[in-house]
């Protein structure tokens, strides 16, 4: 069984910082590189170099990750529960 919390809490931090490396990849990458547009579509009321909006992102950034571990480790569980090895193993 996987760890709802440390699960949920891995996959936040790894969304923020992958958030902050595309910020930082962007401000030293010519125009044409940058991933602006699809954060601005992916995360709602973040606007490229603005403090408000660069919050905004990695605060929603954070929160996806932690959806992303509730869901994933919900699901895994109950599969594993269902239809896991240790079913047929007797355990």
């Amino acid at each position: 069984m996987l760890n709802l919390r440390l699960v949920s809490w891995s996959l936040a931090i790894w969304s923020a910082f992958t958030f902050l490396f595309c910020v930082v990849y962007g401000l030293i990458t010519p125009q044409s590189l940058h991933m602006h547009a699809f954060l601005e579509q992916v995360l709602p009321g973040f606007k490229w170099l603005s403090w408000p909006g660069f919050f905004i992102g990695l605060i929603e950034s954070f929160l996806y990750g932690i959806y992303a571990g509730l869901v994933y480790c919900t699901i895994y569980n109950w599969l594993r529960t269902r239809f896991g090895a240790d079913r047929d193993a007797g355990v």
